[in-house]
């Protein structure tokens, strides 16, 4: 049976649509992952699904042990991720409520544990990383998109930051020269981790907020961000539930 992977970010610690068979706490050589890992069906869809920042939302970004989570999901045998988030929203079309396939990322975030290859190593590894996505299942999530008639962006940027504050204006701006779409805290080392292990990964947003400076004045909520959450996510998981099987 192949497992799609599901890594649920803010918005998602508990995948309540899954009829769940078993869970599981997968050992790896990094560590726990954040949480143990429930299996079970979304819509006769296989999937295994792990709460990135924990089962209660208690690790913050930049303490997401990455390195384990992702290689819980090849030690179980899963091929396909597709990595959840909550994200801010930076050019005009990215506005709250935006759901976004990225198809690229620029990482701003610093003193993660971002590679596997760094210890007892034959030869030095250098992962390509042109295209941080899986074309395959981004095309796919698209796919699954129109069939139900739900709203996607296709394309964009991620910027990936460090957190757990947010941005400044300043930083925002910043991040519109460089080309970034929208903004999240999670994106990265995410993707280049699924790559070095020849997962296919893909990144699946949703806006819930305009980044800092950009939205109608006065400080970013968690109010502003929540009233976006439930609804948001649940239009995500539609999509993600109308996927073909492998």
């Amino acid at each position: 049976m192949h497992y799609l992977g599901i890594i649920g970010g803010s918005g998602l610690t508990r995948l309540e649509a899954l009829e769940i068979e078993r869970r599981e706490l997968v050992s790896t050589p990094f560590g726990a992952p954040s949480a143990p890992m429930q299996f079970g069906r979304l819509n006769e869809l296989p999937v295994a699904f792990l709460p990135r920042h924990g089962g209660n939302h208690q690790v913050p970004p930049h303490k997401v042990n990455y390195r384990a989570n992702i290689w819980a999901f090849k030690e179980a045998g899963v091929e396909r991720i597709v990595g959840m988030a909550a994200v801010g929203g930076i050019s005009a079309n990215m506005g709250p409520g935006t759901l976004c396939v990225a198809d690229q990322v620029i990482d701003y975030t610093y003193d993660r544990k971002h590679t596997f290859y760094e210890q007892d190593l034959k030869r030095v590894i250098h992962a390509d990383f042109t295209e941080p996505y899986c074309e395959a299942l981004r095309q796919q999530l698209l796919a699954a998109a129109g069939r139900i008639g739900e709203s996607v962006v296709g394309k964009g940027t991620y910027g990936a930051t460090q957190g757990p504050r947010l941005e400044s204006a300043a930083e925002i701006r910043r991040l519109a020269r460089d080309g970034c779409d929208i903004v999240g805290m999670t994106g990265m080392p995410e993707a280049a981790l699924a790559r070095e292990l020849e997962l296919c990964y893909a990144n699946f947003s949703l806006v819930v907020n305009w980044a800092a400076g950009l939205g109608e004045g006065g400080p970013i909520t968690m109010q502003e961000i929540e009233s976006y959450l439930g609804e948001g996510m649940a239009r995500a998981i539609r999509v993600i539930a109308a996927l073909e099987h492998e």
